[in-house]
């Protein structure tokens, strides 16, 4: 085999493992982790879906899936692919790095300790909502120490070890799992003092915190 040869044999090998990862990462039947979590928990906010948010693709799940399908004009396969994805509104992919990862993390186990593992994505979603909204700044570091927005960052709480929880959430939030709806404030009613916060509309509440708009 020649050398021209062997490099296209080489290129034609590469992209049929592009295509089977592309394939092997659609959410079907069997498929479980923090996507399918996100999937759940849209579907089960719209009414399409009434089981377990618990990160597995079961029957129940793709069947929710094919009802959201049927209902918004898409390919009613039951399998989560690039189109239906988007239609979810859950992204593929994520452009932060390392280090918002770690802040966000911290933010969120200062935020959120003691709240439930849907509680602590929620804060996370809060703190990345509040990047795209004109209100706030538009990177993670300069929403998490905008003055004043967290008090964490003045009673230590923030500069405690960061609980395993808080990485998974963060990773949640990161890829586009957001159960307040869209919310960019959230307080506790037994100790929130600023009425200002608590004129605000709600969207749900979580744990020991209501999201707001």
């Amino acid at each position: 085999m020649n050398n021209k040869l062997l490099k296209f044999f080489i290129i034609v090998m590469a992209l049929l493992c592009v295509l089977c990862v592309t394939v092997g990462a659609l959410s079907k039947m069997g498929s479980t982790g923090s996507e399918v979590t996100g999937i759940q928990t849209r579907l089960k906010e719209w009414g399409y879906y009434n089981g377990q948010v618990d990160g597995i693709f079961g029957t129940a799940t793709r069947d929710a899936v094919i009802k959201f399908q049927k209902a918004n004009g898409l390919d009613a396969d039951g399998i989560v692919g690039s189109k239906t994805l988007a239609a979810i509104g859950i992204s593929g992919g994520s452009s932060y790095n390392s280090a918002d990862y770690e802040l966000l993390a911290r933010i969120i186990s200062a935020e959120a300790r003691g709240e439930s593992y849907l509680g602590q994505i929620a804060v996370g979603a809060v703190v990345l909502n509040r990047m795209e909204h004109p209100s706030f700044p538009d990177t993670l570091s300069g929403v998490v120490y905008q003055n004043g927005a967290f008090s964490c960052l003045y009673d230590g709480q923030f500069y405690k070890p960061i609980a395993d929880s808080a990485y998974s959430a963060a990773r949640d939030a990161l890829n586009g799992l957001d159960p307040t709806g869209g919310a960019i404030y959230y307080y506790n009613p037994k100790t929130a003092t600023n009425k200002w916060i608590t004129s605000r509309p709600v969207i749900t509440t979580i744990g020991r915190h209501v999201f707001c708009s």
